[in-house]
């Protein structure tokens, strides 16, 4: 069984930083695209950044210039660094990771059970 376990999250101030990680574990054979989605209440939930497994970035034009998404291949975790937080950054954060299930030997869709981020003075 393939877990995503996301670690970061909490309470800042406008303008300070937050970081955001989320490994894949249990039953992974490879790690393909991975990502961060993003949910404040009473809104859906929208991709804030992503990279692919050849470390090509996405970024939605809110966070562009503030957050920085990375990732590390070998411990299959993917890294969320946001800078200059704003309240509307406010919401819980999700990672998302297409797996490839070694005891399935199918790819599938996984997801991160959230983590709160809150900006607020």
């Amino acid at each position: 069984q393939v877990q995503l376990m996301e670690s970061g999250g909490g309470l800042v101030e406008p303008g300070d930083s937050l970081s955001l990680s989320c490994v894949g574990a249990g039953s992974v054979a490879k790690v393909g695209d991975m990502g961060w989605y993003r949910q404040a209440p009473g809104t859906q939930r929208e991709m804030v950044a992503s990279i692919s497994l050849a470390g090509i970035t996405y970024y939605i034009d809110d966070v562009k210039g503030r957050f920085t998404v990375s990732r590390d291949n070998a411990k299959n975790m993917i890294y969320l660094q946001m800078n200059s937080l704003k309240p509307e950054d406010t919401a819980v954060y999700y990672c998302y990771a297409r797996v490839l299930d070694n005891l399935k030997f199918i790819w599938d869709d996984y997801w991160g059970q959230g983590t709160q981020v809150a900006v607020s003075s």
